[in-house]
């Protein structure tokens, strides 16, 4: 049976390994044990599973005490940074965090490169 899981899970992150965009992932359980992770150093894995359990908790507070049953179940956040999109998948046992590229970062880094090519050519 736990092989089986094993092997679900494998097949799962190979899945999630395919999408554009995908950068790392992160598995922990609810105390914020670090179970698997990818494409990150450990010490990274620690500190995202540390911040995403506290979010995690803060967010499954507050949607309690805003709506009634069942309503208000937390199951995934997402969060998007000036660098990443982050996107948490919430069980009664375990987490699950994928961290992606934010696909609109590509097209600001580019706007920014032709502002600064524009500016430039103004100077010359």
């Amino acid at each position: 049976m736990a092989s089986q899981q094993v092997n679900e899970v494998e097949e799962v992150i190979k899945e999630l390994k395919t999408n554009p965009g995908f950068s790392a992932y992160v598995i922990m359980n609810n105390d914020g044990i670090v179970i698997k992770y990818e494409s990150m150093e450990y010490r990274a894995a620690v500190h995202h599973a540390a911040l995403v359990l506290d979010l995690a908790s803060k967010s499954k507070k507050y949607m309690r005490e805003l709506f009634e049953p069942p309503d208000n179940d937390v199951e995934s956040l997402r969060l998007r940074t000036g660098e990443h999109e982050m996107i948490i998948a919430l069980h009664e046992s375990f987490t699950l965090v994928v961290v992606q590229q934010d696909p609109n970062s590509n097209k600001k880094v580019e706007e920014e490169e032709e502002g600064a090519e524009g500016e430039e050519e103004k100077k010359d």
